[in-house]
């Protein structure tokens, strides 16, 4: 087991450390680091940006993670069961997940491009009107890439949640079946009970993915226009190797982790509650 603590120590553990204290400084790469305390973290308060990177980031957690959530379960009840062709469809709606987000970003960019496929799909069921450079209005640009987001995650959450339906006791859901019970009452009161393992997985995965999102936002809009799709990710990474602020830009990344944290500490808490009782 030594060697692979070691190696976790190394590339997990000791940069995480080293951000930390990088956080407290003033530093731009070059020479050594200047001790400020926690002057980064009070400027966030006066940031506009910042705050712009939180707002959108909170928009982003509800709309990404429950959309993906309700898409893969939906995609996940829809495809339990054994029909013609279910292998395919699976294989289909989880295609996207084999590749990057930066590849999806790039994708989606072309499919957004003025007279591309989404105007003229747009303008094929008669909303014509409707058509504009998606990533170039701050009005809808946050929402564009959010739809792309969405669609490449919802496969891996289905995929999660079918492995759950695999474990749930089909005898419970017949015998309330047998009771009288609706298709809705079982699944809400016999299914969504046996989800909880699962459930905790995919809100973890959700919180930790909505925060660390960079990649498909950073190839589509790259935070623009206007910082409308600005998320705490893309506004780090400006900070540090655009700007060269290497302080702030750790201080930012300190703030994503307490923020994955809390969401998720929060979240077992209630969970286990919830157990006992």
């Amino acid at each position: 087991m030594a060697v692979p603590v070691v190696v976790e120590a190394v590339w997990v553990f000791w940069p995480a450390v080293n951000s930390l204290w990088l956080s407290l400084t003033k530093w731009n790469g070059a020479g050594p680091p200047q001790f400020v305390g926690f002057r980064n973290y009070t400027s966030m308060a006066s940031d506009p940006v910042f705050r712009q990177a939180l707002v959108n980031n909170v928009i982003w957690l509800v709309g990404f993670g429950g959309l993906s959530v309700i898409g893969g379960l939906a995609l996940a009840v829809a495809l339990n069961r054994p029909r013609r062709l279910v292998g395919l469809y699976r294989s289909a709606i989880y295609l996207p997940m084999v590749f990057s987000l930066a590849v999806t970003g790039l994708f989606w960019r072309v499919l957004y491009q003025p007279d591309g496929v989404v105007d003229s799909v747009v303008g094929g069921v008669g909303l014509g009107a409707f058509a504009k450079q998606w990533l170039a209005d701050p009005d809808t640009a946050l929402w564009a890439v959010l739809v792309a987001a969405v669609w490449r995650q919802v496969g891996y959450l289905m995929v999660l949640y079918l492995a759950g339906l695999k474990g749930c006791d089909p005898t419970l859901d017949d015998a309330a079946a047998i009771d009288g019970a609706s298709a809705w009452q079982r699944f809400r009161y016999v299914t969504m009970p046996q989800l909880r393992g699962v459930n905790t997985v995919v809100f973890a995965v959700t919180v930790i993915d909505s925060l660390r999102t960079f990649d498909i936002v950073w190839t589509m809009t790259g935070g623009g226009p206007y910082h409308s799709t600005e998320l705490l990710s893309t506004y780090m990474f400006e900070q540090g190797f655009t700007f060269l602020n290497l302080g702030y830009g750790s201080a930012l990344a300190v703030v994503i982790f307490l923020l994955a944290l809390g969401f998720i500490i929060t979240y077992l808490v209630r969970a286990a509650r919830q157990e006992v009782i």
